[in-house]
Protein backbone atom coordinates (compact mmCIF):
# COMPACT_ATOMS: atom_id res chain seq x y z
CA UNK A 1 0.00 0.00 0.00
CA UNK A 2 1.41 3.42 -0.97
CA UNK A 3 0.31 7.17 0.30
CA UNK A 4 -1.05 7.54 -2.82
CA UNK A 5 -3.71 4.69 -2.30
CA UNK A 6 -4.76 6.26 1.63
CA UNK A 7 -6.04 9.45 0.30
CA UNK A 8 -6.72 11.72 2.71
CA UNK A 9 -10.57 12.82 4.41
CA UNK A 10 -12.23 16.32 3.32
CA UNK A 11 -11.54 17.62 6.78
CA UNK A 12 -9.67 21.22 7.70
CA UNK A 13 -8.72 19.21 10.82
CA UNK A 14 -6.70 16.35 8.92
CA UNK A 15 -3.25 16.30 8.89
CA UNK A 16 -0.36 14.92 7.00
CA UNK A 17 0.62 12.64 9.58
CA UNK A 18 -2.49 10.84 9.20
CA UNK A 19 -2.12 9.57 6.08
CA UNK A 20 1.32 8.11 7.23
CA UNK A 21 -0.59 6.65 10.38
CA UNK A 22 -2.61 4.65 8.09
CA UNK A 23 0.01 3.03 5.94
CA UNK A 24 2.05 2.05 8.95
CA UNK A 25 -0.92 0.77 11.03
CA UNK A 26 -2.11 -1.52 7.68
CA UNK A 27 1.80 -2.62 7.68
CA UNK A 28 1.75 -3.20 11.00
CA UNK A 29 -1.60 -5.95 10.12
CA UNK A 30 0.19 -7.52 7.60
CA UNK A 31 2.26 -8.69 9.93
CA UNK A 32 0.53 -9.10 12.79
CA UNK A 33 2.33 -12.56 14.49
CA UNK A 34 5.82 -10.83 13.82
CA UNK A 35 4.71 -7.50 16.04
CA UNK A 36 2.86 -9.29 18.57
CA UNK A 37 6.22 -11.42 19.23
CA UNK A 38 7.97 -7.98 19.15
CA UNK A 39 6.04 -6.33 21.25
CA UNK A 40 5.72 -8.87 23.93
CA UNK A 41 10.09 -8.85 24.12
CA UNK A 42 10.93 -5.18 23.68
CA UNK A 43 10.68 -3.62 27.25
CA UNK A 44 8.39 -1.37 28.44
CA UNK A 45 8.67 2.09 27.10
CA UNK A 46 6.65 5.90 27.14
CA UNK A 47 5.08 7.00 24.00
CA UNK A 48 5.30 10.41 23.42
CA UNK A 49 1.39 12.29 24.09
CA UNK A 50 -0.02 13.23 20.92
CA UNK A 51 -3.54 13.66 20.25
CA UNK A 52 -4.90 11.32 17.03
CA UNK A 53 -7.05 13.40 14.83
CA UNK A 54 -10.67 12.39 14.24
CA UNK A 55 -10.84 10.90 10.42
CA UNK A 56 -13.44 11.80 8.49
CA UNK A 57 -15.52 13.63 10.83
CA UNK A 58 -18.70 15.35 9.49
CA UNK A 59 -18.25 19.56 10.42
CA UNK A 60 -20.34 21.27 12.22
CA UNK A 61 -22.32 22.83 9.31
CA UNK A 62 -22.96 18.89 7.96
CA UNK A 63 -23.97 17.07 11.20
CA UNK A 64 -24.96 14.15 9.22
CA UNK A 65 -22.37 11.93 7.90
CA UNK A 66 -22.25 12.24 3.86
CA UNK A 67 -19.98 9.51 3.13
CA UNK A 68 -21.28 6.30 4.79
CA UNK A 69 -19.41 3.10 4.22
CA UNK A 70 -20.97 -0.87 4.98
CA UNK A 71 -18.87 -3.52 5.67
CA UNK A 72 -21.68 -6.15 6.33
CA UNK A 73 -24.33 -7.70 4.25
CA UNK A 74 -26.97 -6.70 6.63
CA UNK A 75 -25.84 -3.45 6.93
CA UNK A 76 -25.69 -3.08 3.13
CA UNK A 77 -29.35 -3.64 3.01
CA UNK A 78 -30.23 -1.00 5.96
CA UNK A 79 -28.00 1.82 4.21
CA UNK A 80 -29.24 1.32 0.88
CA UNK A 81 -32.68 2.00 2.16
CA UNK A 82 -32.15 4.73 4.37
CA UNK A 83 -30.05 7.06 2.02
CA UNK A 84 -29.63 7.99 -1.27
CA UNK A 85 -26.61 6.38 -3.39
CA UNK A 86 -24.81 10.08 -3.45
CA UNK A 87 -24.39 9.94 0.55
CA UNK A 88 -23.10 5.76 0.15
CA UNK A 89 -19.68 5.84 -0.81
CA UNK A 90 -19.92 1.72 -1.03
CA UNK A 91 -21.47 -1.46 0.32
CA UNK A 92 -20.01 -4.94 0.43
CA UNK A 93 -19.21 -7.08 -3.06
CA UNK A 94 -22.60 -9.68 -1.13
CA UNK A 95 -25.09 -7.13 -1.84
CA UNK A 96 -23.48 -6.43 -5.04
CA UNK A 97 -23.79 -10.64 -6.11
CA UNK A 98 -26.96 -10.83 -4.13
CA UNK A 99 -29.81 -13.38 -5.52
CA UNK A 100 -32.28 -10.35 -3.88
CA UNK A 101 -33.39 -7.96 -6.95
CA UNK A 102 -34.08 -5.60 -5.25
CA UNK A 103 -30.25 -5.50 -3.10
CA UNK A 104 -28.71 -6.00 -6.16
CA UNK A 105 -30.60 -3.72 -8.38
CA UNK A 106 -29.56 -0.98 -5.01
CA UNK A 107 -26.23 -1.88 -4.62
CA UNK A 108 -24.98 -1.58 -8.25
CA UNK A 109 -26.21 2.33 -8.05
CA UNK A 110 -23.14 2.54 -5.38
CA UNK A 111 -19.34 1.27 -5.06
CA UNK A 112 -18.23 -1.59 -3.56
CA UNK A 113 -15.78 -3.05 -0.74
CA UNK A 114 -14.37 -6.32 0.37
CA UNK A 115 -14.31 -5.11 3.98
CA UNK A 116 -10.45 -4.37 4.15
CA UNK A 117 -8.89 -1.61 6.63
CA UNK A 118 -7.41 -0.38 3.31
CA UNK A 119 -10.37 0.24 1.62
CA UNK A 120 -11.81 2.11 4.27
CA UNK A 121 -8.76 4.09 4.85
CA UNK A 122 -8.84 5.01 0.91
CA UNK A 123 -12.64 5.83 0.62
CA UNK A 124 -12.17 8.52 4.00
CA UNK A 125 -16.03 7.62 5.09
CA UNK A 126 -17.78 10.02 7.77
CA UNK A 127 -19.30 6.98 9.28
CA UNK A 128 -18.63 3.01 9.17
CA UNK A 129 -21.62 0.51 9.31
CA UNK A 130 -20.40 -2.90 10.47
CA UNK A 131 -22.53 -6.45 11.87
CA UNK A 132 -21.42 -7.42 15.06
CA UNK A 133 -19.38 -11.00 13.32
CA UNK A 134 -18.27 -9.12 10.44
CA UNK A 135 -14.70 -8.42 9.01
CA UNK A 136 -13.10 -8.75 12.97
CA UNK A 137 -9.56 -7.42 11.43
CA UNK A 138 -10.92 -4.53 10.05
CA UNK A 139 -13.08 -3.58 13.43
CA UNK A 140 -10.48 -3.70 15.43
CA UNK A 141 -8.05 -1.82 13.31
CA UNK A 142 -10.79 1.00 12.60
CA UNK A 143 -10.90 0.88 16.99
CA UNK A 144 -7.80 1.16 17.20
CA UNK A 145 -7.76 4.34 14.73
CA UNK A 146 -10.61 6.25 16.14
CA UNK A 147 -12.35 6.39 13.02
CA UNK A 148 -16.14 6.73 13.36
CA UNK A 149 -17.91 3.15 13.29
CA UNK A 150 -21.20 2.17 14.26
CA UNK A 151 -21.77 -2.13 15.30
CA UNK A 152 -25.18 -3.15 14.33
CA UNK A 153 -26.10 -5.98 16.32
CA UNK A 154 -28.04 -8.77 14.27
CA UNK A 155 -32.05 -8.80 15.03
CA UNK A 156 -34.07 -11.63 15.62
CA UNK A 157 -37.46 -10.19 15.98
CA UNK A 158 -39.33 -7.80 14.89
CA UNK A 159 -38.60 -5.41 17.91
CA UNK A 160 -35.31 -5.66 17.40
CA UNK A 161 -35.65 -4.67 14.02
CA UNK A 162 -37.01 -1.48 15.20
CA UNK A 163 -34.53 -0.83 17.57
CA UNK A 164 -31.55 -1.67 14.50
CA UNK A 165 -33.76 0.49 12.24
CA UNK A 166 -33.85 3.44 14.23
CA UNK A 167 -30.19 2.87 15.88
CA UNK A 168 -28.88 3.36 12.13
CA UNK A 169 -31.56 5.89 10.95
CA UNK A 170 -30.34 8.39 13.88
CA UNK A 171 -26.89 7.56 13.03
CA UNK A 172 -27.14 8.75 9.86
CA UNK A 173 -29.50 11.69 10.10
CA UNK A 174 -32.25 10.42 8.89
CA UNK A 175 -35.05 9.31 11.94
CA UNK A 176 -37.63 10.67 10.02
CA UNK A 177 -36.72 7.96 6.77
CA UNK A 178 -36.45 5.17 9.26
CA UNK A 179 -39.85 5.50 11.28
CA UNK A 180 -41.43 6.16 7.57
CA UNK A 181 -40.11 2.06 6.87
CA UNK A 182 -41.21 0.98 10.26
CA UNK A 183 -44.93 2.53 9.79
CA UNK A 184 -45.01 0.50 6.43
CA UNK A 185 -44.02 -2.84 7.81
CA UNK A 186 -46.12 -2.02 10.22
CA UNK A 187 -49.44 -1.97 8.12
CA UNK A 188 -47.73 -5.12 6.19
CA UNK A 189 -47.77 -7.05 9.41
CA UNK A 190 -51.40 -5.82 10.72
CA UNK A 191 -52.57 -7.48 7.34
CA UNK A 192 -50.20 -10.56 7.70
CA UNK A 193 -51.99 -11.02 11.35
CA UNK A 194 -55.56 -10.63 9.91
CA UNK A 195 -54.65 -13.75 7.30
CA UNK A 196 -53.39 -15.74 9.86
CA UNK A 197 -54.14 -19.33 9.09
CA UNK A 198 -56.82 -21.73 11.47
CA UNK A 199 -55.26 -24.18 12.38
CA UNK A 200 -52.15 -22.60 12.16
CA UNK A 201 -49.87 -24.33 9.59
CA UNK A 202 -46.37 -26.65 10.73
CA UNK A 203 -43.77 -25.41 8.66
CA UNK A 204 -40.18 -27.39 8.53
CA UNK A 205 -36.98 -24.50 7.44
CA UNK A 206 -34.97 -27.83 5.72
CA UNK A 207 -32.45 -26.99 3.89
CA UNK A 208 -31.83 -30.38 2.77
CA UNK A 209 -28.60 -30.03 4.78
CA UNK A 210 -30.24 -31.05 7.95
CA UNK A 211 -30.02 -27.26 9.86
CA UNK A 212 -33.33 -26.33 11.14
CA UNK A 213 -33.78 -22.59 12.93
CA UNK A 214 -35.29 -23.08 16.00
CA UNK A 215 -36.36 -20.35 18.40
CA UNK A 216 -34.67 -17.07 18.75
CA UNK A 217 -33.71 -16.60 15.10
CA UNK A 218 -34.96 -14.51 12.51
CA UNK A 219 -37.02 -17.33 10.43
CA UNK A 220 -39.16 -17.92 14.23
CA UNK A 221 -40.16 -14.78 14.55
CA UNK A 222 -41.45 -14.36 10.96
CA UNK A 223 -43.13 -17.52 10.46
CA UNK A 224 -45.00 -17.10 14.02
CA UNK A 225 -45.83 -13.44 12.68
CA UNK A 226 -47.28 -15.29 9.28
CA UNK A 227 -49.10 -17.83 11.87
CA UNK A 228 -47.41 -20.79 10.95
CA UNK A 229 -45.25 -22.95 13.98
CA UNK A 230 -42.01 -23.90 13.38
CA UNK A 231 -41.42 -27.59 13.92
CA UNK A 232 -37.93 -27.52 15.10
CA UNK A 233 -39.25 -24.53 17.98
CA UNK A 234 -41.37 -27.88 19.24
CA UNK A 235 -38.33 -30.32 19.42
CA UNK A 236 -35.29 -30.69 20.81
CA UNK A 237 -35.64 -27.84 23.98
CA UNK A 238 -36.87 -25.11 20.85
CA UNK A 239 -32.86 -24.94 19.62
CA UNK A 240 -31.76 -24.60 16.12
CA UNK A 241 -29.93 -27.79 15.18
CA UNK A 242 -29.87 -30.69 12.49
CA UNK A 243 -32.49 -33.08 11.11
CA UNK A 244 -32.03 -36.05 9.27
CA UNK A 245 -34.69 -37.07 6.59
CA UNK A 246 -35.64 -39.96 9.54
CA UNK A 247 -36.35 -36.92 12.70
CA UNK A 248 -37.52 -34.73 9.72
CA UNK A 249 -40.85 -36.86 9.15
CA UNK A 250 -41.33 -38.04 12.56
CA UNK A 251 -41.64 -33.95 13.59
CA UNK A 252 -44.65 -34.36 11.22
CA UNK A 253 -45.05 -30.66 9.45
CA UNK A 254 -47.28 -29.62 7.05
CA UNK A 255 -44.92 -27.78 5.08
CA UNK A 256 -41.57 -27.80 4.14
CA UNK A 257 -40.20 -24.34 3.42
CA UNK A 258 -36.66 -23.65 1.35
CA UNK A 259 -35.12 -21.09 0.56
CA UNK A 260 -35.60 -19.61 -3.09
CA UNK A 261 -31.93 -19.24 -3.65
CA UNK A 262 -31.50 -23.21 -3.36
CA UNK A 263 -31.61 -24.03 -6.94
CA UNK A 264 -27.99 -24.56 -7.82
CA UNK A 265 -27.28 -28.74 -8.10
CA UNK A 266 -25.81 -29.35 -4.77
CA UNK A 267 -25.97 -32.62 -2.57
CA UNK A 268 -28.03 -31.21 -0.24
CA UNK A 269 -30.37 -30.31 -3.56
CA UNK A 270 -30.43 -34.04 -3.71
CA UNK A 271 -31.08 -34.57 -0.07
CA UNK A 272 -34.48 -32.55 -0.75
CA UNK A 273 -35.03 -34.94 -4.12
CA UNK A 274 -35.11 -38.26 -1.83
CA UNK A 275 -37.94 -40.50 -3.13
CA UNK A 276 -39.92 -40.63 0.32
CA UNK A 277 -39.70 -36.56 0.69
CA UNK A 278 -40.80 -36.37 -2.73
CA UNK A 279 -43.62 -38.69 -2.16
CA UNK A 280 -44.89 -37.21 0.68
CA UNK A 281 -43.84 -33.67 0.02
CA UNK A 282 -43.98 -32.61 -3.94
CA UNK A 283 -47.21 -30.55 -3.32
CA UNK A 284 -46.35 -29.63 -0.03
CA UNK A 285 -43.09 -27.07 -0.26
CA UNK A 286 -42.71 -23.40 -0.40
CA UNK A 287 -39.62 -21.09 -0.99
CA UNK A 288 -38.99 -17.92 1.23
CA UNK A 289 -36.68 -15.27 0.23
CA UNK A 290 -33.43 -15.65 2.02
CA UNK A 291 -32.44 -11.80 2.57
CA UNK A 292 -35.12 -11.00 4.57
CA UNK A 293 -35.13 -13.86 6.84
CA UNK A 294 -30.97 -13.85 7.58
CA UNK A 295 -31.22 -10.11 7.82
CA UNK A 296 -33.53 -8.14 9.85
CA UNK A 297 -34.97 -5.61 8.04
CA UNK A 298 -38.24 -3.70 7.51
CA UNK A 299 -38.85 -5.76 4.08
CA UNK A 300 -39.01 -9.19 6.70
CA UNK A 301 -42.48 -8.54 7.05
CA UNK A 302 -42.97 -8.69 3.21
CA UNK A 303 -41.12 -11.81 3.59
CA UNK A 304 -44.03 -13.04 6.51
CA UNK A 305 -46.56 -11.96 4.27
CA UNK A 306 -45.06 -13.71 1.24
CA UNK A 307 -44.64 -16.57 3.35
CA UNK A 308 -47.83 -16.28 4.36
CA UNK A 309 -49.93 -16.81 0.81
CA UNK A 310 -47.56 -19.48 0.15
CA UNK A 311 -48.51 -21.79 3.09
CA UNK A 312 -52.50 -20.76 2.14
CA UNK A 313 -51.72 -21.90 -1.20
CA UNK A 314 -50.35 -25.26 -0.28
CA UNK A 315 -52.92 -26.01 2.02
CA UNK A 316 -55.86 -25.51 -0.02
CA UNK A 317 -54.35 -27.34 -2.33
CA UNK A 318 -53.38 -30.29 -0.84
CA UNK A 319 -56.40 -30.16 1.35
CA UNK A 320 -55.01 -29.30 4.92
CA UNK A 321 -53.36 -30.26 7.49
CA UNK A 322 -50.82 -33.99 6.80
Amino acid sequence: MTAGTCRMPDSARIKHHWVRLCIALVTQCALAAQCALAAQAAPPRAAPARTLPAPARASPAHASPRHVMSLSLCTDALVLALLPPARITSVTYLAHRSTDPTLAAEAARVGTNYGTAEEVLAQAPDLVLAGTYSTPATRMLLRQLGAPMLVVPPATSFAAIRTSVRLVARALGVPQRGEALLAQMDITLAAVRRARPSPAVRVAAWSGDGYVPGKGTLFNAVLQAAGGINVAATTSGGRSGSFDIEQLLMAHPDVLAYSADQAAPALKTDTSNHPLLLRLYRARRITYPPLPLDCGLPRSAQAAQQLQREMLAVMHVSGGPR
